[in-house]
C-alpha cells in the first residue's frame, strides 16, 4: 500500500465522520481532496469510496440523509439530493 492509498483511505474515514456530524461542506472538501490525490498519483479510486460519493456534486452519500437507495431489476439505484443517479449491479 502506497502513501497515496493510505491518504485516500484516511480521507474516506474523515469524509464519513464529517457526514455523520452533519458537516456536509467539510465532507465534500475531503472527497474532492481524495479525488485530486488519486488523479495526481494515477491511482484508481477505491470502489467502496466511489460508490459512496455523488459523481455530480461530490457529496458523501448517506442513505436516508442525503441519498435514496432503491433496488430495481438486478441493480441498486442510488439517487443523490442533487438528482444524480448511480446504478450498480448486485
Amino acid at each position: 500500500m502506497t502513501l497515496a492509498d493510505e491518504r485516500i483511505d484516511r480521507l474516506h474515514e474523515l469524509a464519513r465522520a464529517a457526514t455523520k456530524e452533519c458537516n456536509d461542506d467539510r465532507a465534500r472538501y475531503y472527497v474532492r481532496l481524495a479525488k485530486r490525490v488519486a488523479e495526481r498519483q494515477r491511482r484508481p479510486f477505491p470502489t467502496a469510496f466511489e460508490r459512496s460519493v455523488c459523481g455530480a456534486c461530490d457529496a458523501y452519500l448517506r442513505p436516508g440523509k442525503n441519498a435514496r437507495t432503491r433496488l430495481q431489476d438486478g441493480h441498486v439505484v442510488v439517487t443523490c439530493d442533487c438528482g444524480n443517479q448511480s446504478r450498480y449491479p448486485y
